[in-house]
């Protein structure tokens, strides 16, 4: 299978850039993938999708100030962007700068204070850096939040106002350590997740903490070839508890986002959730069999893209094609800050 084959065309002003005046505003595709069916909904809909016994499970990660702004020694400006959080003083990260520092040299940030480059390291030939200073410390005092680079305003790419701070977090985000968020999580608001409280939907979390290789390409034609980049989950025994009593009285695991599916299908043993804690590489596209879910609540994701193989993998490669091309036709908003989709998979696995 070939990355060209999830390659969908978008017009580039499809791409949300901003949020909503309210989280859940948002439009809703509901897929329906046993028959094949697409309906336009709201994304204030969702309660009548889900019934009481269900449970849906969430991605608590919560966003750090991953982008940082400083000087090499010889003067050149440097953007940092984080890539990973390696250790409370190291991290990992991509430089926005021409010629990059070499290893052993100091960047001196905003403030004076300084991080020291370590060495290149893993796929993406990112830089590792230290920093005297914890970087839970270092992070919320000069960092920025770190918007995704098709974010452009006024020209100028990942430029952040008042509202970014607020909404490109959800509103349960509880631990830190993601550089990107778990975007399907951002529709949902107070009002809403009451709503389905009383509906009788019961709620679970994972912690999956999205890596700024998330916005990575695939960069080899062949998807067999290709690298995922590392990321670091935890799947928590009362979660597991969770799941196996919902499905047990006959209720269903909805994932709120494909952080959250990778998440539960890196944990699974022998077919089955367990608890686990560590770092995935999983690949998820179709051929895999997706089973720790029944159904999946995501937003829409680049052409071409490991997300989009992923959903793909579970309802079907030409249903989400079909879905994606209706949600283009009817003007959808998509990416990060955009409208979102409820899948529901074929009955026997799709390939």
């Amino acid at each position: 299978m070939k990355k060209t084959d999830f390659h969908y065309d978008l017009p580039r002003e499809l791409i949300a850039q901003a949020p909503l005046a309210q989280r859940s505003a948002s439009r809703l595709l509901v897929v329906d993938a046993a028959a094949r069916s697409l309906a336009d909904r709201r994304f204030t809909d969702l309660a009548g999708y889900l019934r009481a016994g269900d449970l849906l499970v969430f991605n608590d990660t919560r966003v750090l100030h991953a982008r940082l702004y400083g000087r090499k020694q010889t003067g050149g400006a440097v953007e940092i962007l984080i890539e990973r959080v390696t250790g409370a003083h190291e991290a990992q990260a991509q430089l926005g700068v021409s010629k990059k520092p070499k290893e052993g040299s100091r960047i001196v940030l905003g403030d004076g204070s300084t991080v020291l480059v370590l060495g290149r390291e893993g796929e993406f030939h990112s830089l590792r850096f230290e920093s005297p200073e914890p970087l839970e410390k270092l992070l919320p005092r000069l960092g920025r939040m770190p918007l995704p680079p098709y974010i452009e305003r006024g020209g100028e790419a990942s430029s952040i106002d008042a509202d970014d701070e607020v909404r490109y977090q959800t509103v349960f985000a509880h631990t830190p350590g993601a550089v990107a968020a778990p975007t399907a999580g951002l529709h949902f608001d107070a009002p809403l997740l009451d709503a389905l409280r009383a509906r009788g939907v019961d709620f679970g979390y994972v912690t999956l903490h999205v890596g700024a290789g998330t916005f990575q390409p695939v960069r080899r034609e062949s998807l067999e070839d290709h690298v995922m980049h590392r990321e670091w989950l935890n799947v928590g025994a009362e979660l597991v508890e969770k799941m196996r009593r919902t499905r047990a009285r006959g209720g269903r695991v909805v994932a709120v986002g494909t952080t959250v599916v990778r998440a539960l299908e890196s944990a699974k043993h022998e077919g089955v959730v367990e608890p686990f804690a560590g770092e995935t590489q999983i690949f998820i596209f179709p051929g895999y069999a997706i089973t720790s879910i029944d159904a999946l609540i995501t937003n829409f994701h680049l052409p071409e893209s490991t997300l989009l193989m992923l959903v793909s993998a579970f309802a079907g490669r030409e249903l989400m094609l079909d879905a994606y091309r209706h949600a283009v036709e009817q003007r959808y908003r998509f990416f990060s800050y955009g409208d979102a989709m409820l899948i529901f998979p074929p009955r026997t696995q799709p390939q």
